[in-house]
């Protein structure tokens, strides 16, 4: 980087104003240079201009005053205000830090008036420790560079710029703050959602007739707990990682994809036992009132839902069916009529014991299904093919073993083939036709169960579809969130981790929210990384009499960045030698 100087003659005077530039090379060997921070001009003609708008901050007298400034290569004017000169080829551009994206972060948060929340639940200590100050910066750094609060104390505070953004120091940031910071935060869940649920209806207009619920799990790598009462345990791992300990957590969100609760679970609740203390809470929160509850297949019982029919319930439910029962009622829906949803859907409606069953049937899921098959079976079928070609052919139970590694790796693919094994080790096999027409007739096709009016099925299937919405949350939470795995010991402080990585998500979902009014294909991450290249920087300018001015600011963003935000103008200080 260097200075540049443009001269410009306008009405027989001479303008110049000052930049920071550096040069880029591109492809081909042209070099340009890009602008990267505009000083404005320093001349006479906006003496009055400065003096009007810079306040110089002396270190040694801690007296504010007003300075006129002006370059140290011309004579100084009369003038009744103080005066300094500044020697522009010292300048030096010191310590850059990040800023656009801890700026934007600090927007979304102020946009959910979750300062304004926690600022009033969470008061600063005797100490002088701003407590909503440390759990903004946690969660800021979970949505931006999630990783260990260590990291976030030994280095990613000091290269941002959330000190000047926030008004603190280091303090802030220090490890044992942060960790304190844990232990204040789970008695404020409750009001949390509340609030969550009215900065929703006002920002989105978000309606809460509709709410989808799934459950998902995070490991620690940590040894077997031996409190029986420690939520960690062995259970069925989403994560595939069965070797390790767990805990379950629970999550509620409209159909927009906005979080309205969570609940963290030991982690060997089975998925069917939560559905009943999940309605239970969920009335207790936000009332009672005529809702509908889209879940995937395991969350609810048959008696849960036998529970659900009744009248005096006010729950409706949409829940997926394992295709198996496909077999159940095979003869009913063979002879009813498609219903047309749209063009590559289709719909058969079958009322049966207060419900209604829906077979759907999905021309683009039948691609996919299919494809996936192809491939599978392809590569099973070659498989098995090597298996009889080998050279040094192998025992009979080494090669029950190979077979089995490769059925394993097939899936559901592996019960087209018919595979012999001869009592001497000799592998046949071929394709089981029947199985496959079969298999055929049931690609894209899968089954849901409702107490809802089977008068409009499109609502039916727009409902279920939405259920991707808790998905997508989940893999926000655990990949662009990393909430696994977790390090923290005790149930308190494990569940916190939970809770900042959900307020994290909250700030992410605005943003998405907001995108799609205006580029719906943008993902939230992209943004983020596009103001991470928006740096602040010190602008340190020696003057003749032996100070320094220093002058904060950040780069210039580029176009597509300016057209997100609108940026404002950073404070000006001036400060002595002595810092």
């Amino acid at each position: 980087m260097f200075l540049k100087c443009s001269e410009r003659h306008k009405n027989g005077k001479m303008h110049r104003s000052w930049s920071v530039v550096e040069s880029r090379r591109f492809p081909g060997g042209k070099v340009a240079q890009q602008h990267v921070l505009y000083l404005g001009e320093l001349n006479d003609s906006q003496q009055r201009a400065w003096e009007r708008s810079l306040s110089v901050i002396d270190e040694q007298s801690g007296e504010h005053r007003q300075l006129a400034l002006f370059p140290a290569d011309r004579p100084l004017p009369t003038t009744d205000t103080a005066t300094v000169q500044v020697r522009l080829d010292e300048l030096r551009l010191e310590n850059p830090r990040q800023w656009g994206a801890c700026w934007l972060g600090d927007h979304l948060w102020r946009t959910l008036h979750l300062d304004d929340f926690f600022g009033a639940r969470l008061p600063v200590s005797r100490e002088g420790t701003d407590w909503e100050k440390v759990l903004r910066i946690l969660v800021l750094y979970r949505l931006l560079a999630p990783g260990a609060e260590w990291r976030l104390h030994r280095h990613w505070f000091s290269t941002t710029a959330l000190a000047d953004l926030l008004g603190v120091d280091a303090r802030a940031a220090q490890d044992d703050t942060l960790y304190r910071c844990h232990d204040q935060v789970l008695p404020l869940k409750e009001d949390l959602f509340g609030h969550l649920r009215q900065r929703w209806s006002d920002l989105f207009q978000a309606k809460f007739d509709v709410l989808l619920y799934d459950l998902t799990s995070t490991y620690f790598e940590c040894d077997v707990p031996e409190d029986e009462n420690d939520p960690r345990r062995f259970g069925y791992s989403r994560d595939k990682r069965s070797d390790c300990v767990q805990v379950v957590v629970a999550i509620v969100v409209t159909p927009e994809g906005l979080p309205l609760a969570y609940e963290m679970l030991p982690g060997n609740t089975a998925d069917k036992t939560t559905l009943r203390a999940m309605l239970a809470k969920i009335r207790a929160r936000f009332g009672v009132a005529e809702r509908i509850w889209v879940m995937d297949r395991g969350i609810p019982t048959e008696a849960i839902l036998t529970e659900l029919r009744r009248e005096d319930s006010g729950v409706r439910y949409l829940v997926g069916t394992p295709k198996g029962r496909l077999t159940r009622f095979e003869a009913e829906l063979a002879g009813l009529p498609w219903r047309e949803v749209h063009a590559k859907l289709r719909v058969k409606l079958l009322p049966c014991d207060g419900e209604v069953y829906v077979l759907a049937q999905s021309a683009a899921r039948v691609d996919k299904e299919r494809g996936m098959r192809r491939r599978a079976l392809k590569k099973y079928w070659q498989r098995l093919g090597a298996l009889t070609r080998l050279k040094n052919p192998p025992t009979r139970d080494e090669l029950l073993l190979k077979l089995g590694h490769a059925a394993a790796q097939a899936g559901a693919a592996a019960a087209l083939v018919q595979i012999t094994v001869s009592t001497e080790g000799g592998l046949t096999f071929q394709l089981d036709r029947a199985k496959l027409r079969h298999v055929r007739q049931r690609e894209g096709r899968y089954l849901l169960r409702t107490n809802l009016d089977a008068n409009d099925p499109e609502l039916i299937w727009r409902c279920y579809m939405q259920l991707v919405l808790v998905e997508e949350a989940f893999r926000t939470l655990k990949g662009d969130l990393a909430l696994r795995p977790i390090y923290h010991q005790t149930p308190e402080r494990i569940e916190a981790h939970l809770f900042i990585a959900f307020l994290a998500y909250c700030l992410a979902i605005t943003l998405r929210q907001q995108l799609r009014a205006v580029a719906a294909g943008l993902m939230p991450r992209v943004v983020f990384e596009k103001f991470a290249t928006l740096q602040m920087l010190d602008v340190s300018v020696p003057t003749n009499d032996g100070r320094e001015l220093l002058l904060v600011r950040h780069t210039e963003p580029n176009r597509e960045v300016a057209a997100r935000r609108q940026l404002n103008r950073p404070t000006t200080t001036a400060k002595t030698p002595h810092r």
